[in-house]
């Protein structure tokens, strides 16, 4: 079974033994691609439970739902995100499933319940998903080497039960782990009737006396545990890696021809690609930013074409194709939305809607003392698009002033996504830049330290947006890139927004304190608990003592000491020429 990066060869048997009925199922897909590199192979295998009428029904369910729904899921999760999902909303269809049927009274393991072991295979790495007692091997040498746990718990040397199924309670606890893959690998998915009784041995030499065809290989075992008095369902799978992809250009990863040149330096009244320039709204080192109008719809819209400085960097065009990719699958009011493509393009570029406002840098400039309602509601806004971001297992990574819009409506809405870090294409296809993507002022002291980032690191950046708002100044200058170690970060003083020329609410200072501590962990959970506590006084900030002149304005405390101490000195020396 071939396919233009990830190859694999896939063998499989199944035999309902001396049963009546086979309650196994299993299966696998290889999608094509864009799915291939975004999603992988996923290979499944259910165990029914001998206990239950109806679970070769569960089973099957759980199979078909798992190789149907994780490839509908957001392209941009993780596999474990989609994967484990999946997992739940099958583990919850299952068990009301039970409760609605004759079944609701009995034992648990009498409705529809069953194993579940699932392997997907992603660029270099396998990830595996297990429940109950199916087990996944992976071949090493000339035995077998068990990746999973077993979920049974022993009553006796003869009776022992399972102690996790899906279908069993309303939740599911799934293990998951997660291996690195090389060309050669063989995986085993088996049930307990097989792996009861063909020995690992066995079962290693028949896959390597058949490695030319894998479906007889897995007869073979299935025949000898049947020989050896399996009393079971018997199912086996045989996974084997025949290619494993190297680093995937995004091109590659998206599925679009990565031969389109970048676009040139475009000039008002020319037309480009259906579209008629108006004039340049923004030109620098890393873009060109021009105002267009749709020859067909005549809607004013943004084109913004790769840096002709840069148009050499495969890194950085990767990241610009990114934007598009990243924009089409966040739907927000407050995220920036891009232009639908009804024709064909015939030059790298982004086609979005045109924002008529300014950038929160800007509108900075022209308000730099905004009310507290102002603020509150800007940063609600803000907060709503990372949210949106978040949801999908994006970073942005580069929210600053300058990346965000003010419309003349004043909604705000999130632009520029070359920074933005996507959990499901980066385990397709790593990053290998390795550097700070993001505005240095801006970003979360834990990419310094060279760590990975999470939604902390955005409420960071939003912190220090919202810092500056209030006080138009940076909540620890320059400082901050400089930290790279903990001591470096435990010396890093934040600067109270209260000041002697504006009086914050305590509680507000509180609640920016909390959002840019050095230490992410230190830091609010999630973006609503910092946006509620914006609005809503905190309790422990509430009650908090006035900031003493000293860490609110140093250079002002120091000159007020100095001034009372020169009075002091020239009341002393006063007394003293006064002395009869």
């Amino acid at each position: 079974m071939m396919s233009r990066n990830l190859q694999i060869s896939v063998g499989a048997h199944s035999d309902r033994g001396r049963k009546a009925a086979n309650q196994d199922f299993y299966g696998a897909l290889i999608p094509e691609e864009p799915l291939l590199g975004l999603k992988g192979i996923a290979v499944v295998l259910a165990d029914g439970i001998s206990s239950s009428n109806v679970s070769h029904i569960a089973s099957e369910s759980a199979v078909k739902s798992f190789l149907t729904d994780y490839y509908c899921t957001s392209d941009s999760w993780s596999v474990k995100n989609s994967a484990q999902r999946v997992l739940e909303a099958t583990n919850s269809w299952l068990h009301s499933q039970t409760r609605r049927s004759q079944y609701a009274h009995s034992d648990k393991d009498k409705g529809y319940v069953c194993t579940l072991s699932a392997i997907v295979l992603k660029s270099a790495t396998a990830h595996i998903f297990h429940i109950g007692d199916s087990r996944i091997y992976r071949v090493a040498g000339q035995t077998l080497e068990q990746l999973t746990r077993d979920h049974r718990i022993a009553v006796s040397s003869q009776q022992s039960y399972l102690s996790r199924a899906l279908g069993i309670n309303p939740s599911v606890e799934i293990d998951y782990s997660a291996i690195a893959i090389e060309k050669g690998d063989i995986f085993v998915l088996a049930t307990d009737g097989v792996y009861e009784h063909a020995g690992n041995r066995f079962t290693a030499k028949a896959i390597h006396d058949h490695a030319q065809d894998l479906d007889e290989a897995a007869r073979i075992i299935v025949g000898e545990a049947l020989r050896q008095g399996s009393q079971d369902n018997l199912t086996i799978q045989i996974v084997r890696v025949d290619d494993v992809p190297g680093s995937n250009d995004a091109a590659e990863m998206l599925g679009r021809p990565s031969e389109l040149p970048p676009a040139p330096l475009l000039e008002p009244r020319m037309l480009f690609d259906g579209y008629r320039i108006v004039r340049e709204l923004h030109g620098s080192s890393r873009s060109h930013i021009y105002l267009a109008v749709d020859t067909d719809s005549e809607a004013l819209v943004a084109i913004k074409t790769p840096s002709i400085d840069l148009r050499d960097d495969p890194a950085y065009l990767k990241r610009f194709m990114m934007e598009e990719w990243v924009a089409r699958r966040i739907d927000s009011p407050h995220v920036l939305k891009p232009c639908s493509q009804t024709r064909k393009r015939n030059y790298l570029y982004v086609a979005t809607e045109f924002i008529d406002g300014q950038t929160l840098a800007q509108w900075m400039i022209d308000h730099p003392n905004p009310d507290l309602e102002t603020m509150r509601g800007i940063v609600e806004q803000i907060a709503k698009g990372l949210r949106a971001f978040h949801r999908k297992e994006m970073l942005h990574q580069d929210l600053r002033p300058a990346n965000i819009m003010i419309d003349k409506t004043g909604t705000a809405k999130i632009i520029d996504f070359g920074a933005t870090k996507i959990a499901g294409v980066a385990e397709a296809a790593p990053d290998t830049d390795g550097g700070i993507l993001g505005t240095l002022q801006y970003t979360a002291p834990e990419y310094f330290r060279g760590e990975r980032g999470s939604p902390r690191s955005d409420l960071f950046s939003l912190g220090v947006i919202t810092y500056q708002m209030l006080t138009g100044k940076l909540p620890y200058g320059a400082q901050i890139a400089k930290a790279r170690t903990k001591s470096q970060l435990g010396k890093l003083k934040y600067e109270p927004a209260r000041s002697d020329t504006r009086e914050i609410p305590p509680w507000i200072d509180g609640a920016l304190r909390k959002a840019l501590h050095p230490d992410p962990y230190q830091r609010y959970e999630s973006l609503s608990e910092f946006v509620f506590d914006l609005r809503h006084p905190n309790a422990k900030y509430l009650n908090a003592s006035a900031t003493p002149l000293i860490e609110r304005n140093p250079t002002l405390f120091w000159k007020c000491a100095t001034l009372i101490l020169a009075c002091t000195v020239v009341g002393l020396l006063a007394m003293w020429h006064l002395r009869p």
